[in-house]
């Protein structure tokens, strides 16, 4: 076997997507800042200077082939291949993703303090119904609008020319939805957030604040906007920061990465991607350290190494539990209403816990 790799597809037949599979170099070998990327292994890369995830198996032949469909690839193969068989990880920024439904003018009308920006799943309307009747209803918190957008890829098999009729309606109805013809995928979620960045960048210059957050969070919207309301507004981001985070090279972990992809053992601080926040003057940072940065499919991971490529440091909370994973085994009767965030086991138990916060934020909390 000469090569296999992952390649996702192509639905117009522009460069906005990855139709080339070229021979693989060491590490050391992929462009550094400034190379000359004219080779014609990467050219069609280079031309459209768009990045796309592609995940190379040992190849020595190169070859060019349209692709117009997804390829489905069993993870157990992948990974029995990769104790076999040299591989890399290719993660870059892409600068052509076209929006298939936008509110173009909603955050320049409203010019929110404060946006919210939530990937998820184009099938999960659960989700999506769960933030609107929770957190997603916040819009005016002490004096300061508050906006939220759901970020979404195209679904699997799906032609990428347009949303599905269900999306559109809801897009229709509710107005908060962006869609972009990526493939919605755990691996791609660097791309939905480089997406998430870009479209920051362009539709919201009179806003201070962003905040990208999971749709199995729950949010302390109040919380908050307090906590900016004295914070840095420039340079700044913050969140559940990682310090010392290792590098796994087990092959079963969910974020494996070999040693030909990042060779360091740790990782440089970043904030998890399960919810962070920062000044919109970070978007356009991140941007232009993103063609620079040797990439990985760990989207949280990746923008902490934008951020050190920028000089930019990620910042502490003010004070320790505001951002939490996991919910204490014991919860006073004042939880709620003194963090952040916190993962979610359903939108169920979001709606649940909403309740909960309602009442203690009226109790006095």
């Amino acid at each position: 076997m000469g090569a296999a790799a992952i390649v996702f597809y192509d639905p117009s037949q522009q460069l906005s997507w990855a139709s080339s599979v070229w021979e693989a170099r060491p590490w050391s070998d992929q462009p550094q800042d400034g190379e000359d990327t004219s080779d014609s292994r990467v050219s069609g890369l280079s031309r459209c200077h768009f990045h796309q995830l592609i995940v190379i198996v040992s190849s020595h032949t190169c070859m060019t082939r349209r692709k117009s469909h997804v390829m489905v690839f069993s993870i157990h193969a992948l990974n029995s291949l990769s104790r076999l068989l040299w591989f890399q990880y290719f993660v870059e920024y892409p600068h052509q993703y076209r929006f298939i439904l936008d509110e173009p003018d909603r955050c320049l009308q409203e010019s929110p303090f404060l946006v919210l920006v939530i990937p998820v799943d184009p099938h999960n309307r659960e989700a999506r119904d769960a933030i609107r009747n929770t957190w997603g209803k916040e819009t005016s918190v002490l004096n300061r609008v508050v906006s939220h957008y759901f970020l979404l890829g195209l679904s699997a098999g799906r032609d990428g020319t347009e949303p599905v009729e269900d999306v559109l309606e809801e897009s229709r109805e509710h107005h908060d939805i962006l869609q972009s013809d990526f493939l919605d995928s755990y691996h791609n979620l660097t791309i939905k957030t480089m997406v998430m960045f870009e479209w920051l960048s362009t539709h919201c210059p009179n806003t201070s604040y962003a905040m990208k957050v999971d749709s199995d969070i729950f949010l302390n919207v109040h919380k908050l906007v307090d906590m900016l309301l004295t914070a840095p507004q420039r340079r700044y981001v913050t969140g559940l920061v990682a310090r010392g985070a290792l590098v796994l090279r087990f092959h079963q972990s969910k974020w494996f990465v070999p040693a030909s992809v990042f060779p360091d053992p740790v990782y440089p601080p970043y904030v998890l991607g399960l919810g962070y926040v920062f000044s919109l003057d970070l978007t356009r940072a991140i941007l232009e350290a993103a063609p620079h940065v040797r990439a990985i499919y760990i989207e949280d991971v990746y923008v902490g190494l934008c951020l050190k490529h920028s000089g930019i440091q990620v910042t502490n909370p003010p004070r320790g539990g505001l951002f939490q994973s996991s919910k204490p085994f014991l919860i006073d009767n004042c939880h709620w209403t003194s963090v952040i965030t916190t993962i979610m086991d359903s939108s169920k138990e979001l709606l649940d816990v909403w309740e909960t916060y309602e009442r203690q934020r009226e109790g006095g909390c």
